[in-house]
């Protein structure tokens, strides 16, 4: 890892990680629950969201994750039966949005000829990592969004399986992080990696068809 990709990491600590609970947090209150906001979570501030263990994952590895946003269930409910799946999805999908909106600037600014080439790969990485932390945060186990997403669409005899991982979840995430690997075993590069350099490969390709 070199000093570009550090800075990157650190960016999206500061940036793409605080926007991707915001957007959790932003939903819940649209649905009509003032939780978020009175637990100080209702902000883009990166000092409300972030979690020490998920913060020095994203700079050692490249993905983690922030503290999870409170919200009430029952109040989103309320609104409609999807309340939990909107809030749960909105982060994943926020750090996807970002992932556009720094490809079309990549190239945007790279028609101008005036990026530089720290520039150029920067702004490569950095949506890359947001494609990274989208499909990371989709995977699913407790405490991540897609554990969340998985026990809203499955049927609900499947609580009695889910609910007992989220005891062992840092158990997994070491067997997955660390013990795989050393087995050559990349288990979350092709559930994380793989998928987001082909979205970014497609999101490129986009791009260079809207900006001709």
């Amino acid at each position: 890892m070199n000093l570009l990709t550090l800075a990157v990491r650190l960016s999206a600590l500061f940036l793409a990680l605080p926007v991707h609970e915001f957007a959790h947090a932003a939903m819940a209150v649209y649905l009509g629950d003032d939780t978020p906001r009175r637990a100080g979570r209702y902000t883009l501030d990166p000092r409300a969201h972030l979690d020490l263990f998920g913060s020095l994952l994203l700079l050692i590895v490249g993905f983690g994750w922030a503290k999870p946003v409170p919200f009430n269930p029952w109040a989103v409910l309320r609104r409609t039966r999807w309340g939990v799946l909107l809030v749960a999805l909105a982060g994943p999908l926020s750090n996807f949005g970002l992932a556009v909106v720094t490809v079309f600037l990549h190239l945007i600014l790279a028609r101008t000829g005036l990026l530089p080439a720290w520039g150029d790969m920067a702004l490569f990485i950095f949506a890359y990592l947001n494609l990274i932390l989208a499909f990371f945060n989709l995977i699913p186990l407790p405490p991540l969004d897609g554990h969340h997403i998985l026990r809203e669409l499955a049927p609900r005899f499947w609580n009695q399986y889910l609910v007992p991982l989220e005891q062992y979840s840092m158990l997994i995430f070491i067997v997955l992080l660390w013990l795989l690997p050393r087995m050559g075993f990349d288990i979350l590069g092709w559930l994380v990696s793989t998928p987001a350099l082909w979205v970014l490969d497609k999101l490129y390709l986009v791009g260079s068809l809207l900006f001709l």
